[in-house]
């Protein structure tokens, strides 16, 4: 069975202090989790501070997005090796918010992926539709385009060291979430095209996770669904007690569906 998976993404969130203090109270109200793998994933400049705090902790650290290369003339660019440098191990790619306003494309979304493979970390790749595409009925054409494009050039046995995160762009900060069978039926739709793009057997290794006005009013119903292994939450990850609280539902869930 995969392990249950929460990542906190705070964006645009936070001043040291303000980091300082948010991961001090996950780090405080998640001391021993049990059945769920918990990241959580600041902005740059408070990276190294919240990597102090959480040191020592089951608490992993996260980046937000990455740089394709090692080093280079990339003015605002973080390279991967500087974030492996600060203690992170994973890092979100083609998160909706960086497609529509940074502009990226699957390609760069593509190079950034297979980088990040390269030096150690662990890349959360971010898919969905945006409200029209779902009026028109294609959801299923674009997270399968996004996907293919994602792991383009990708091995199957890379393909079973990432993880998936099923964002419909409609949800995003909205405080309308998918219903769990909408979200459930396009994450087993993910895993069947996985499976041809690896194999059977890595696909039902990797964790595909579900974003979008997540919270811990929502989250049970999310993960009792099979094919939802965990949540990657926004909003709901800038308090300590809102966050820690998904995160125990979806470890007490993930155990559940496991007896």
């Amino acid at each position: 069975m995969r392990t249950p998976l929460v990542i906190g993404n705070w964006k645009m969130h936070g001043t040291l202090a303000e980091a300082r203090a948010l991961a001090g109270g996950i780090r405080e109200g998640l001391k021993r989790p049990r059945g769920v793998q918990v990241v959580v994933c600041p902005p740059f400049t408070a990276l190294a501070a919240v990597a102090e705090v959480l040191a020592g902790s089951p608490i992993q650290l996260g980046a937000q997005t990455c740089h394709h290369e090692a080093a280079g003339a990339h003015t605002g660019e973080i390279a991967p090796p500087m974030l492996v440098e600060l203690g992170c191990r994973w890092v979100l790619l083609g998160h909706s918010e960086r497609r529509k306003e940074i502009g990226e494309s699957d390609a760069v979304i593509n190079l950034k992926l297979r980088a990040a493979l390269v030096h150690g970390l662990t890349p959360v790749l971010c898919v969905g539709e945006t409200t029209e595409e779902r009026r028109q009925g294609l959801t299923f054409t674009t997270v399968e385009g996004q996907l293919r494009a994602g792991l383009a050039g990708v091995t199957a046995a890379q393909v079973g060291k990432l993880a998936l995160a099923y964002e419909p762009v409609w949800a995003i900060g909205t405080g309308v979430n998918a219903e769990p069978s909408q979200a459930g039926e396009v994450h087993g739709y993910l895993r069947g095209l996985l499976s041809e793009l690896a194999s059977k057997e890595v696909a039902q290794a990797v964790r595909i996770l579900y974003g979008g006005s997540v919270k811990a009013e929502n989250v049970d119903g999310l993960v009792a669904e099979p094919e939802i292994d965990g949540a990657l939450v926004g909003g709901a990850s800038l308090t300590a007690a809102g966050f820690t609280a998904i995160v125990k539902k979806a470890a007490r869930v993930g155990a559940a569906s496991r007896e």
